[in-house]
């Protein structure tokens, strides 16, 4: 009775190995075929079922079989589009590129150079690293919205891209700014706060910006001997007139519309004349 078991048992396990090998070398026969019609058709299975890495791999080995013929560009996209759904960006965005560039009257042309900057964009960093592939992929969607008309269905997403990847740069510009501040560094946090303006006076952190420079001549005019008080303050009820100029409702308006009033008592002036000169702009 055992060794009947036994040998049923075997049987069962050898049969479902015998399956699970067969199905394996099925799919590697499959993949190593010149079968194209049979190749193309499970290899478009596979990406409707969502297996992109067999997809990715059938139609990369597919695409030296229709090289030529008026399949390859179908075969390309969808070698580069299996590899993007499969998230693997790096190796999407070189078959996009190639795509392109021997492709560029496919009617997937559009969709492939908008899919090789989403890549390109997945590949940048955030604003505390290095910005360089940042400026890279927008010089390269900047490319792509020029060629392309405004009612192109990726425009939307081009200028979400743009605006997030410019405020990376805007963010790295004014920390770096900041980061003289939080060291204590007044004068040359100044400096370097108004440099990022001058840059691009349209920085999303121009707020910011112009309240740290507010807050940089204070600090500097406050920790300065005596006889550098009065001249430095007064640059600081610039920057302060500046500020309130721009932003009369800001978050900080009330915290520097306190140090202002001080430092008008210093310099022995009532300030009434310079606040409703501020209220007024």
């Amino acid at each position: 009775m055992h060794k009947t078991m036994n040998k049923l048992k075997f049987s069962v396990l050898g049969v479902l190995l015998l399956s699970l090998f067969s199905c394996k070398s099925q799919y590697e026969v499959l993949l190593s075929s010149n079968d194209v019609n049979a190749k193309y058709q499970a290899a478009m299975e596979f990406f409707n079922n969502k297996k992109y890495m067999k997809a990715a791999q059938l139609f990369e080995s597919l695409a030296v079989l229709t090289s030529g013929t008026a399949r390859d560009d179908t075969v390309q996209y969808y070698w580069g589009l299996s590899n993007y759904r499969n998230k693997d960006y790096y190796t999407a965005e070189s078959n996009f590129s190639r795509f392109v560039q021997n492709f560029p009257r496919s009617p997937f042309a559009s969709d492939a150079a908008f899919y090789r900057l989403d890549c390109l964009y997945r590949a940048t960093y955030r604003w505390e690293l290095d910005q360089l592939p940042t400026r890279s992929c927008m010089s390269h969607i900047a490319e792509y919205m020029r060629e392309n008309k405004a009612d192109d269905v990726h425009m939307e997403a081009c200028r979400k891209m743009m605006a997030d990847l410019q405020d990376r740069l805007d963010r790295k510009d004014f920390e770096a700014g900041r980061q003289y501040y939080r060291m204590e560094q007044y004068p040359s946090a100044r400096i370097k706060l108004l440099n990022v303006l001058k840059t691009n006076a349209n920085n999303n952190y121009r707020e910011d910006v112009l309240y740290y420079t507010a807050m940089s001549s204070y600090h500097y005019a406050r920790l300065s001997v005596w006889q550098k008080q009065k001249e430095r303050y007064l640059t600081f009820v610039d920057d302060y007139l500046n500020f309130v100029g721009e932003y009369p409702e800001s978050r900080y308006r009330h915290e520097l519309d306190g140090i202002y009033r001080q430092v008008q008592k210093f310099l022995g002036k009532d300030g009434v004349a310079e606040e409703e000169k501020a209220n007024e702009k």
